[in-house]
């Protein structure tokens, strides 16, 4: 059998999703924080997946009904390389409908009620704005080196 564009779709969703999977077993410290807060089902409170796979990428946290993903910056994203990778992410979920907030590492530890009580705001305005929950799109995001988004590796906000 030979195997087409369909093929390799299949086996980079296979990677990102296992990626998704170990990367939930091995949260930062703040993830985990954070994650304590936001998980749950309510009707009051949005819906979020942790380490959701979403393109090529992994997002630390994404709420499908508001469209909105929120990353955890640790130090790691204090460089200009990181910076400009987190940049190019941005953009390209932009293109994809999808809001991030970016979460300074800090800022969980020294003020995670505000930081909670922002995100959850942020996404019942989303949610208000938006008629049906958003889902991801089905076909990998852009290859290396485009223009127009990131590389398809999920990276640590560590």
């Amino acid at each position: 059998m030979v195997e087409g564009a369909s093929g390799r779709h299949d086996m980079r969703r296979r990677l990102i999703t296992t990626r998704a999977r170990t990367m939930r077993k091995a949260m930062t410290e703040p993830e985990v924080i954070l994650w304590t807060r936001l998980r749950g089902r309510s009707d009051d409170k949005p819906t979020f997946r942790r380490q959701h796979p979403f393109g090529n990428i992994i997002l630390d946290f994404y709420c499908p009904s508001a469209a909105l993903a929120v990353e955890i910056d640790g130090r790691t994203h204090w460089h200009d390389e990181a910076q400009a990778k987190d940049n190019a992410r941005d953009a390209w979920l932009k293109q994809q409908g999808v809001e991030v907030l970016r979460i300074p590492a800090s800022s969980v530890y020294h003020d995670l009620d505000n930081v909670v009580d922002g995100i959850l705001r942020r996404a019942a305005e989303r949610q208000r704005m938006r008629p049906a929950p958003s889902t991801p799109r089905s076909t990998p995001g852009p290859r290396p080196g485009s223009a127009s988004g990131p590389p398809p590796t999920a990276s640590r906000g560590r």
